[in-house]
């Protein structure tokens, strides 16, 4: 285009990715649950009048693709009927959405009186009403069990505050901090939109249209270049997901057939087993989602995430199926399929692409407790808590690179601190006893996965609902090229009359009593090469600082220390 300047081109990439990033700061800095303001569960963005990306600030990777789709239904249910002033929410998952407890604020952005974007964030909240408190519920067959359903929906129309409908969506939600985090969400939006105000009055409508086209375009030519240095092909991955909350010893596959031409790529999943008639099940966007984040592990780290990112990659989930199960089925795990997803991914591109691809992953077994702090006066007492600092053990190893040491929320967020321990005892009324990297939980390669983690903590109220939900309990992550499985997940309760009890990988205890010590091992991720290859100055540090003990050094390293 002869209208468009390559510098300015360049500022305005880099101006929407400042906007988004302080989009997330706000977010960050004003909600007030932890899974917000500490594990970051929460996705910043901006779109344009069309609902086409123009940049994202992802905290959480999985929220990849979970706003773009959302945006571009909403310009369809409300036509011509949005307006300056609007504020929107939405969780549907049936509408687009990926769980039900992310729920999503769009604010539409007009200058000279047309629609020209949308700035947008989406956060996972404490609570969205269902069966069970937090809104994880494994005895779930159906959405209504799990969540209060928020087609798009205006809480402000023209400026103006809806309180009617902001009475009737939080009447039907446990905790008063919810309200407040959507309010954060709100604000954020607010920020977005002011700093795209400003973007657009110093540069001008025509301007940010032309070069919002080159933009994509050059993004396009981005990651078909990515694209392209893949070999021509199909290849097949599979995976497995095991236990769906109500069928015991039933398993379900994950089938991807990945085609790649040229400068396209399409993954198709046709062949995945249906959806469940439990709780394990996914949606599109969530399913998506994680189809687009393990792409862009494999690809250039630095391509601009915006509309031309997505335009070579193509994904065909049918409805009906595990990752995209059709109405009116429970679909709040549908994130936690990430892992299984990514593995068949991995699977069938680890023989073309090898440098690129790590080994497998730990999967996610998570707990969430719910009860009354003792501590707090009665008007304030309810908590929700989901234990970060257990939820997932280490990344795979990569040829070159050793796998990341328990990567803390789903999929690659944080690390090990994703929950400050001083605030989780102020949060919660458990107190923390232990938590440290676990020795000898890593697949051995010669590049070692990462390592998982052990948690103890002792459970601070009577009455005390624990959720679990995740995986990995069953099958460790692999290893590649030689490489070692990684450690399996484990929960295991101790009652303070001595007796014990394992849950189940998608459990409910409504009653855990004052006293019970929790103890959770999240496994390591696999190896990847010979472990014997490994240098010995590597073995010899590793057992040093306790990640390896000197029987693995010896028996699977063949080093003696």
């Amino acid at each position: 285009m002869s209208n468009v300047d390559p510098i300015l081109l360049s500022v305005m990439a880099r101006a929407f990715k400042s906007i988004t990033d302080e989009m997330s700061i706000s977010l960050e800095k004003t909600t007030r649950s932890p899974i917000l303001c500490e594990a970051k569960d929460f996705v910043t963005g901006l779109y344009d009048g069309n609902g086409n990306m123009l940049e994202q600030t992802e905290n959480l990777p999985i929220l990849s693709f979970s706003l773009g789709p959302v945006c571009k239904y909403i310009l369809k249910y409300f036509g011509d009927e949005i307006y300056p002033g609007d504020v929107i929410f939405h969780n549907d998952v049936f509408s687009m959405g990926n769980q039900n407890n992310d729920v999503a604020v769009y604010k539409p952005i007009f200058f000279e009186d047309e629609l020209v974007a949308f700035s947008a964030a989406k956060g996972h909240q404490a609570d969205i009403g269902g069966a069970v408190a937090g809104g994880y519920n494994p005895g779930a067959t159906e959405v209504w069990q799990e969540a209060l359903r928020i087609p798009p929906v205006k809480v402000y129309e023209k400026g103006k505050f809806r309180k009617d409908v902001w009475d009737l969506i939080f009447a039907n939600i446990r905790f008063n901090i919810v309200q407040e985090d959507m309010r954060a969400e709100i604000g954020s939006c607010v920020v977005g939109e002011r700093r795209m105000l400003a973007f657009l009055e110093k540069y001008g409508r025509e301007c940010f249209e032309n070069h919002k086209k080159a933009l994509f375009e050059a993004t396009r030519k981005m990651m078909e270049a990515e694209i392209g240095t893949i070999p021509n092909g199909v290849y097949q991955g599979e995976s497995t997901v095991y236990y769906d909350g109500k069928n015991h010893g039933k398993h379900y596959s994950i089938r991807v057939e990945v085609e790649v031409e040229d400068k396209r790529i399409k993954f198709d999943y046709s062949a995945t087993d249906a959806q469940s008639n439990a709780f394990v099940n996914g949606t599109y966007t969530s399913s998506a989602s994680a189809t687009v984040l393990t792409l862009l592990q494999m690809v250039n780290p630095d391509i601009p995430h915006n509309e031309g990112m997505v335009e070579p990659v193509e994904i065909v989930i049918p409805e009906g199926t595990l990752l995209n199960a059709a109405y009116p089925a429970a679909t709040t795990y549908g994130n936690h399929l990430c892992p299984a997803n990514a593995d068949a991914i991995t699977r069938a591109l680890a023989p073309v692409i090898p440098d690129r691809t790590t080994a497998g992953w730990n999967h996610l077994l998570c707990s969430l407790t719910t009860g009354r702090d003792p501590r707090k006066p009665r008007q304030d007492d309810k908590y929700v808590d989901i234990c970060f600092m257990g939820l997932k053990g280490g990344s795979g190893a990569m040829r070159g690179v050793d796998g990341y040491d328990h990567i803390g929320m789903i999929d690659a967020s944080g690390g090990l601190l994703d929950q400050d321990y001083e605030m989780f005892e102020q949060q919660t009324p458990h107190r923390l006893v232990h938590h440290e990297y676990s020795c000898d939980s890593a697949g051995a390669g010669e590049w070692r996965g990462g390592l998982g983690v052990e948690t103890v903590f002792e459970i601070g109220s009577d009455d005390t609902q624990l959720v679990v939900f995740g995986d990995g309990d069953v099958e460790p992550a692999f290893g590649l090229d030689g490489g070692g499985s990684g450690s399996l997940n484990s929960i295991v309760l101790r009652y303070p009359d001595g007796s014990t009890k394992t849950p189940d990988s998608l459990d409910l205890i409504r009653e855990v009593p004052a006293g019970t010590v929790y103890h959770q091992r999240a496994g390591g991720g696999g190896g990847y090469g010979d472990p014997r290859k490994r240098p010995a100055v590597l073995v010899a540090k590793d057992v040093n600082n306790g990640v390896i003990s000197k029987k693995a050094a010896e028996e699977i390293y063949g080093r003696k220390t």
